[in-house]
This record gives structure tokens, C-alpha cells and sequence, in this order.
């Protein structure tokens, strides 16, 4: 093999607890992750000259050393050294620093990829340990699918795939930093916690009302006070028909969950004539992972 092309797949968070601080300075958190047919590309090709080139037209983003899919072909390199080095050029489908696990979903399938290019036979399960190295959401972005995240998120317990359901994806035009809003999040303040166990529940019944209900995400706390752009996006989908709508992970960008296709168009066109938002999709939940196309 010569050549991979892979897609790299978004998540939502559909419910994102913060159970504490932890010394360490990371959060131990409770999420229900899931992933949306919503992808980055990435087509990595086998180079005579060693080391690591990334290409990709998207201006956003860093192609030195700074960059996940970077670190992430480094490490696995390191650890399982090839002959030759790695061309990866990057076509970036998911908004960038939306709280969609967009770098990390490239960092996943950057594992996935090499592996399976340099052939160098780690099963997905050592790939997600080594995975913690890069990112707290990589080892969940390599198993995909509707999973219980815990500890920092590398704990991840599969669930059973989330009701099919339709969505209406929508970042405005902002960039919210992570570390900003963890370092703001006051956990010991919070009113309120998510009922992911409930969820989990529901999720089991196949219920999506039940899930709806349950949609929280403690992170708003902090982003909407920053940015209430988020909570107007919320309400003009919950309007014009979303049976609720959240921000993902820590924002900025905000999720509808629609019964059917019909009401999801309908809604991301009011939506999208709000002039709120700089990018928006109608899209679904799936249990595909990282795959090779």
C-alpha cells in the first residue's frame, strides 16, 4: 500500500458533565459522546524521504510541528520507525475550534491511517492508549459510535447507537478557547448536573425524546456568558421545530435534534437567514468511525 484516503468524523457531545478539578489541572468529566456523518478528508501518501509534510488549503490551520496529525505521526513513527517518511494533505470539512473534536478526529484517523499504511499491526485498542498522549477526546474519535466518556475522556464505554435522529449543525462566526472555558468553569458552583444516566437509559430504550430531554452541557456555564450569540442560535432552532437544541463540547458550536429531514431543512434555512452563523449542515448521527474510503 502506497496510498490511504480516510475519513475523519466529527462528534457531538450529547450531554457533557464535569464531575471535578483534578490536581493534575485536567477534569475528570462524564459525556455522552457521538459521532455525525460530518468528516475531515486526509490522503496520506508513502514518501522515499523521511519525515512529515502536511498540506491542506484551509488557512486556520498549523502545518508544523503544532499540529495533532503532526505529533500523532511523530509518536507512532517514533514508536514504530518505517523507512521513508509521510505525505499528509488535509481537506477540512468540520469547523475549526468548534468543540467537535476536529483536531482530534484528525489525530484519530492519523493513527488509523498509519497503522494500516506502514502496516505496523497495533490493534485499535493499543492505538486509543497511546492516543491519551495526544488528546483527551483522540481515543474516543478512533472508537466512534455513541460511547459513555469518563476520567478525562479516555474511559470509554460503548453504548448502543444513539436513536436515528436528524441535526442542524451551526457555528457562528467566533472561536472559543477550551482552556478559557475550563479555567472558568467553576464546578463547585454548578446548580446543576446532566443526567447521563438517564440518558444512557434512554439511549438503551431507543427513545430519542428521552435523550432530548436530558440534553445538557455544564461547559454552557461559561461559553454562553461569553458569547450569547450561542443561546440565540439555541432558540431560533428550537422555534422552528428542533425537539432541543445544545451547544458541543465547549462551543462555540450549537447542535438541533429534528425528527425528520423535513423539519431539519426547514429549520437550517431560518437558521442560516438568522445571519448568526458563519457555517451550517444538515447532517445525521452514525457509528462509523475513522475509516479508510
Amino acid at each position: 500500500m502506497e496510498q490511504i484516503h480516510l475519513k475523519a468524523m466529527a462528534k457531538i457531545n450529547l450531554g457533557l458533565d464535569v464531575v471535578r478539578r483534578l490536581e493534575n489541572g485536567y477534569h475528570e468529566v462524564r459525556m455522552i459522546m457521538q459521532t455525525i456523518d460530518l468528516y475531515d478528508e486526509l490522503y496520506m501518501t508513502k514518501t522515499e524521504e523521511p519525515g512529515i509534510k502536511i498540506y491542506t488549503e484551509n488557512a486556520e490551520i498549523p502545518t508544523d510541528e503544532s499540529n495533532l496529525i503532526y505529533k500523532t505521526a511523530k509518536l507512532l513513527m517514533e514508536q514504530h520507525p518505517v523507512s521513508g517518511g509521510v505525505s499528509i494533505e488535509l481537506r477540512k470539512n468540520i469547523p475549526v475550534a468548534a468543540g467537535m473534536a476536529g483536531g482530534s478526529t484528525d489525530a484519530a484517523a492519523t493513527f488509523v491511517g498509519l497503522n494500516a499504511l506502514f502496516d505496523m499491526g497495533y490493534s485499535k485498542e493499543e492505538l486509543r492508549k497511546m492516543a491519551v498522549l495526544i488528546g483527551a477526546d483522540v481515543p474516543y474519535c478512533i472508537m466512534g459510535g455513541t460511547a459513555l466518556s469518563e476520567g478525562i475522556g479516555e474511559i470509554l464505554t460503548p453504548l448502543p447507537p444513539a436513536p436515528k435522529c436528524y441535526l442542524v449543525i451551526a457555528k457562528p462566526d467566533i472561536n472559543v478557547s477550551t482552556k478559557f472555558v475550563y479555567e472558568n468553569l467553576h464546578v463547585d458552583k454548578l446548580e446543576k448536573h446532566p443526567d447521563i444516566d438517564g440518558m444512557k437509559q434512554a439511549i438503551a430504550e431507543g427513545s430519542l425524546q428521552g435523550v432530548t430531554d436530558r440534553l445538557e452541557n455544564v461547559l454552557e456555564t461559561v461559553t454562553i456568558k461569553a458569547y450569547p450569540v450561542i443561546e440565540n442560535i439555541k432558540n431560533i432552532m428550537k422555534e422552528t421545530g428542533a425537539m432541543n437544541a445544545l451547544m458541543s463540547g465547549s462551543g462555540p458550536t450549537v447542535f438541533g435534534i429534528y425528527p425528520d429531514r423535513e423539519t431539519a431543512e426547514a429549520s437550517f434555512a431560518k437558521v442560516k437567514e438568522s445571519g448568526l452563523v458563519k457555517q451550517v449542515f444538515v447532517t445525521t448521527t452514525i457509528s462509523e468511525t475513522c475509516t479508510a474510503i
